[in-house]
């Protein structure tokens, strides 16, 4: 009896693991330093400068396989901190398996010229030297916090930020999210426990489990702010 229950248990973790496998085949994930062409576009937006906290030199461009909302895979790019590299690797190759949609994910997203940049705004991005963004519960909307954000150090990342807004007081600063602010009506793109749980399986936090009334469903980060 208990040979055959063992049997059991062990038949279904061998086939758990090969729909693992076989969901992530097709992943794949490579880093590179940053090229003088790509630091160049990093400084003319105006998203990097010598009073960053992090060098360019310590920043990689990470390039990783993903479902996009058009159900097909594409290979998107990040820069991140060189530190981040294996866990967001990690993390990728999980929401990979997931079969979890991403909207936009490319450089010139971020570091582009702003006439070439997606107009739904809804792009996956990491490295940006800047302040930490006030909450929307503050009526100034570019208005700093005083402190480096986690995407200053290229230690965080936003996720289909469209469908993941960031909330302050029940409101949103971005018109397209309204209809997100329902995090209990879940639909594609929006984060979910799966999503919340590969991030953490690195020991990254969700700006989605902050205490009080200002919540960021699309930020993630090795430190949790």
């Amino acid at each position: 009896m208990t040979t055959g229950r063992s049997a059991r248990t062990s038949l279904t973790k061998a086939l758990a693991l090969s729909a693992l496998l076989a969901a992530v085949i097709g992943f794949h994930a490579s880093a590179r330093p940053l090229g003088r062409s790509l630091q160049h576009e990093v400084v003319t937006a105006t998203l990097w400068s010598a009073r960053c906290p992090v060098p360019l030199a310590h920043l990689r461009v990470l390039t990783v396989r993903y479902h996009g909302f058009d159900g097909r895979p594409h290979n998107g790019k990040l820069i991140v901190n060189e530190d981040a590299v294996e866990p967001l690797t990690t993390v990728f190759r999980r929401l990979y398996a997931l079969d979890f949609p991403i909207r936009h994910m490319e450089l010139s997203d971020t570091y582009g010229p702003r006439a070439g940049r997606p107009p739904d705004g809804d792009f996956t991005a990491s490295f940006e030297c800047r302040q930490a963004s006030a909450s929307p519960c503050t009526s100034v909307k570019n208005r700093g916090t005083g402190s480096w954000s986690q995407h200053a150090y290229g230690q965080a990342i936003d996720l289909n930020p469209v469908e993941n807004p960031y909330v302050g007081c029940g409101m949103t600063r971005d018109k397209a999210s309204l209809s997100y602010l329902n995090r209990n009506r879940l639909r594609r793109g929006m984060v979910t426990p799966a999503v919340v749980q590969a991030f953490e399986s690195v020991g990254w936090g969700w700006g989605g489990n902050w205490t009080g009334s200002t919540k960021d469903y699309m930020h993630f980060s090795s430190t949790g702010h």
